[in-house]
């Protein structure tokens, strides 16, 4: 550490704390420390605006004659520092003076190095698991470099904690078999709220989890639920579900699907005991009452049919990327509306399928034979993977909602 060091005893320390220790003077001796903190020339004129009496005064005694006056007080730090050689007080002059009185003075380049360098251990704890995990290297490459743990963590000691917690997490992931976030974090990390939303070591977390598992971008409280769940870490698993019918593979779906009946599975469910089969084709629908309608129409004969009921849960999409990967053909068809081209597109950016009867082609053929639809309302989206829909819905403005089409679908869903 470079620090200007404690003078020899050539420094008058009586006669120094008295002259240039006077409390009128404490201006001059801090503008003097930062120059020194800045390696700046202890040269040229300093001024006080304002000055007191006793300031003033102060200035007068050191100087040995009354400075000019003025609404201001200037000195030469030139002047300052002879009269400390010349009076014996500080033969070394005024660094030396202002070090002997206020204490060794670090320099602002020394602290931004040391301070760079214990950022630098900071990261220390990402060597071992990128090794470990070589999956991850990019993602320990990145956080280097991004900000986020700077983000995360004010300090170097805090970050160095929060990483060295944030690599004891991913270490073992993903879980298998499945088991609760809570669960996981007491018996890895001994807090079983170490990894609860919005805590700096869940973000970080998710981060790594995203690049262990491939998880595509998103917020909210469903995409966090998903990013754990590709992880095998499940966050109220229970509660989030989706609707089948059609679907075999475990005891309970064989025993639903010979029923004719729709099945509702957890996503507890989907993470320990997925279904061992994937069908060639598995249709996807928005809305339940066409899979309620197909139960009734086809029972034990429908397709495999699954249905969001909205916006993808996390078990949704733990199904149909479990299908997709073994596999099967995924077909989707949701509403003709703004609504629903956002349900699609954010389906699409997290699981692959093909349209089923939803393009421009089948909107404009079901906007003709349905003459009393209802207007479109909201804010226009686009649709990736049709370019003539968006315009086509523009165009025509009316609202198709799948019950509408719901005899179309069916005959794509019977025996």
């Amino acid at each position: 550490m470079s620090t200007y060091d404690e003078p020899g005893p050539r420094v008058d320390r009586d006669r120094l704390t008295r002259l240039l220790g006077d409390p009128g003077l404490a201006w001059l001796v801090e503008r003097v420390r930062r120059r020194l903190e800045r390696d700046e020339p202890l040269t040229g004129p300093v001024t006080l605006t304002a000055p007191t009496t006793a300031e003033r005064a102060a200035a007068e005694r050191l100087l040995g004659r009354t400075p000019r006056a003025g609404r201001s007080l200037t000195l030469r730090l030139d002047a300052v520092d002879a009269v400390l050689r010349r009076s014996g007080i500080s033969p070394e002059g005024l660094a030396t003076a202002v070090t002997a009185l206020t204490g060794p003075v670090d320099r602002l380049s020394d602290v931004r190095e040391r301070e760079a360098n214990a950022w630098q251990d900071a990261y220390t704890p990402l060597t071992p698991l990128s090794e470990l995990r070589p999956e991850l290297a990019d993602w320990a490459t990145r956080l280097r470099q991004d900000g986020l743990v700077r983000r995360l963590a004010r300090t170097p000691d805090a970050a160095r904690s929060l990483l060295t917690d944030a690599t004891t997490a991913l270490r073992a992931l993903p879980a298998e078999p499945a088991v609760s976030l809570s669960a996981y974090a007491a018996g890895t990390l001994g807090d079983a709220h170490a990894l609860d939303d919005g805590t700096p070591l869940a973000t970080l977390v998710l981060s790594g989890i995203r690049a262990l598992t491939g998880f595509p971008d998103g917020t909210g409280a469903e995409w966090r639920r998903e990013a754990w769940a590709s992880a095998g870490l499940l966050k109220d698993a229970l509660s989030s579900t989706v609707l089948t019918l059609g679907l075999r593979g475990t005891p309970a779906l064989d025993w639903t699907a010979d029923a004719g009946e729709p099945a509702v599975l957890t996503l507890r469910q989907l993470t320990r005991t997925p279904p061992r089969r994937a069908p060639t084709t598995v249709y996807v629908c928005e809305n339940p009452t066409v899979l309620a309608t197909a139960a009734d129409a086809y029972g034990r004969a429908s397709s495999p049919l699954i249905c969001l009921q909205g916006q993808p849960s996390a078990a949704a999409l733990t199904l149909l990327r479990h299908l997709h990967a073994h596999g099967s053909t995924l077909r989707y068809h949701g509403d003709f509306d703004w609504g629903g081209l956002r349900i699609a597109t954010a389906l699409l950016r997290r699981v692959p399928w093909h349209p089923w009867r939803y393009t421009a082609a089948d909107y404009r053929t079901a906007a003709a034979t349905t003459p009393l639809a209802p207007p479109l309302a909201g804010t226009p989206t686009t649709a990736p993977w049709d370019q003539d829909l968006h315009p086509a819905l523009t165009e025509l403005g009316v609202r198709i909602e799948e019950e509408t089409v719901l005899d179309t679908l069916l005959a794509d869903l019977g025996p």
